[in-house]
């Protein structure tokens, strides 16, 4: 596993064009929260206090100097997939994966032991994101994802952002037969414990699917949030906040030169660098 990390922001070091960004946030970030959300709560559904939560959601967005504020989802645990290009809504629209294909629109999952999946178009001009727990996975929400976008397959680049390890989770025959039963080559992502209980891989089932899918190049994994207490975790604490994954397109930025004394004309000059370059610097 391969990731940079400053400042409180896990990067994902993958393959992606240099007009993508993306990033996720920790609990290392200063923030409005008390414990057990401390401190860089994003979640509203927690219990949080909504007003500290408001402040960390308005602290991220001038942190990355974003261009607008995140598309946050209310998140089901199911496999709709909102197109964030399309009108918009007062209320967070019901969903657990999001696509946009527009400069500057911010892409957000919220996560405390599922797995973020982050999705980018090689040619730069499209970016999604999935909320993936089992069910998820199981339902079908990467595929979903990868369809919603609207391009081939073959010409995306996929990061598995932070999840509750296989070492952490055990889970129960219910969700090994929802996997199993379906494919049997997901087996190899359960390994036996005791009686009627595995530990699950939820980074081997997702690869197997984006790579069932068509999607080739995959990076990321190999985190665990049950036992890594930079991310929260609802294994580990019950209440908990959670973290989000943020994904955009970054605008493209020029400067105007002070006019041509000669010309009287504007030049337009090269962008300065994005401002998430620099918060992320080590």
């Amino acid at each position: 596993m391969a990731v940079k990390a400053s400042g409180g922001l896990v990067v994902p070091d993958w393959p992606a064009p240099p007009n993508i960004r993306a990033a996720v946030t920790t609990r290392r970030l200063p923030g409005a929260s008390v414990p057990p959300f401390d401190r860089f709560n994003l979640g509203v559904r927690t219990g949080d206090d909504a007003a500290a939560v408001v402040a960390n959601r308005a602290a991220l967005v001038d942190m990355l100097e974003l261009a607008e504020a995140p598309h946050w989802l209310r998140q089901v645990h199911g496999v709709a997939v909102h197109d964030a290009d399309a009108v918009l809504a007062d209320v967070d629209p019901e969903a657990d994966a999001a696509v946009t294909r527009r400069p500057g629109r911010v892409l957000a999952v919220l996560t405390a032991d599922c797995m973020p999946v982050f999705f980018c178009a090689d040619e730069g001009t499209a970016v999604g994101v999935a909320h993936a727990g089992w069910r998820g996975l199981a339902g079908g929400v990467i595929e979903a994802t990868i369809a919603a976008l609207g391009v081939a397959p073959a010409s995306l680049v996929a990061w598995l952002g932070p999840a509750i390890g296989a070492r952490s989770y055990e889970v129960g025959a219910d969700v090994r037969s929802a996997f199993v039963d379906r494919d049997p080559g997901d087996a190899g992502a359960f390994a036996s414990t005791h009686p009627g209980h595995w530990t699950c891989d939820l980074y081997a089932l997702a690869r197997a699917r984006l790579e069932r899918a068509g999607v080739a190049r995959i990076a990321g994994g190999g985190f665990d949030t049950f036992s890594d207490d930079r991310f929260y975790s609802y294994r580990r604490h019950g209440e908990t906040g959670r973290f989000a994954s943020v994904i955009w397109i970054e605008p493209q930025r020029v400067k105007v030169d002070a006019p041509d004394k000669a010309s009287g004309e504007a030049e337009l000059g090269a962008a300065a660098e994005p401002a998430f370059a620099r918060v992320t610097a080590a």
